[in-house]
């Protein structure tokens, strides 16, 4: 029963408006989450985006292929009924973010790493008031009370939705910071990945590929890149 999929019943999938936002019809009948709540979304151009992947849909409907859908159900099912768990949750990542442990060495992995991430860690201290303490090794690095409570101010102002592309940038990259750089523009989506894998990419550049490695580095890159992509719909 794990591998059971849906299949097209719908024709058309329309984005439409509702009285309190956004939807897709399919046909003449709202899509609904897997909670079935209405999918109400806050732009239209995320509804044409989903209404584009129910359309892309062939005989067997599959979620994998729909990240907006994903989404934004998540947004509606998870995150608003228990929207303080989340942002505690991601607030969290504040006192474990991967830019803050380091390297002991060689010296030129701890100059990439210095170089890639020293920067986006100033940024965070002088755009969000949020000074982080960076230690070497994997020993835990205590931040201070007012810092965790200022960069969980960034996602207590966030909406539901923000939150779902939030959760995803920080889970997949294991940075709050980066998240919060890439969800304000201070960086790129694709700078923003690339910076995550320093650490990684050191390791291949002295050892080689790993076929499988490679594979679910691409599978986490498109997952990083949607959820920005989702971030951004949010916004239109």
């Amino acid at each position: 029963m794990s591998d059971w999929k849906p299949k097209r019943f719908w024709k058309t999938a329309t984005p439409t408006t509702t009285e309190n936002g956004f939807t897709v019809l399919l046909d003449t009948r709202t899509v609904r989450t897997p909670a079935k709540a209405p999918l109400t979304v806050p732009t239209m151009a995320m509804a044409e985006a989903i209404a584009a992947e129910w359309v892309a849909q062939e005989e067997l409907l599959d979620p994998g292929t729909m990240p907006v859908t994903r989404g934004a159900n998540a947004a509606i099912d998870k995150i608003s009924t228990q929207r303080e768990e989340v942002v505690a949750l991601l607030a969290e990542y504040g006192d474990s973010d991967l830019l803050c442990y380091r390297a002991a060495g060689p010296e030129a992995l701890i100059s990439k790493q210095a170089e890639g991430w020293d920067p986006v860690l100033d940024w965070a201290a002088q755009s969000l008031d949020a000074r982080l303490f960076v230690g070497e090794g994997v020993m835990h690095v205590p931040q201070t009370r007012q810092t965790l409570q200022n960069l969980r101010a960034e996602f207590d102002a966030f909406s539901d939705f923000e939150l779902a592309a939030a959760h995803d940038l920080i889970a997949i990259s294991g940075s709050l910071v980066l998240a919060l750089a890439v969800t304000k523009g201070a960086l790129s989506a694709d700078q923003a990945w690339t910076l995550s894998r320093i650490d990684e990419d050191w390791q291949i550049s002295q050892w080689g590929e790993d076929d499988e490695a490679t594979k679910s580095a691409l599978v986490k890159q498109t997952a990083f890149l949607d959820a920005f992509a989702f971030y951004q719909l949010c916004q239109d």
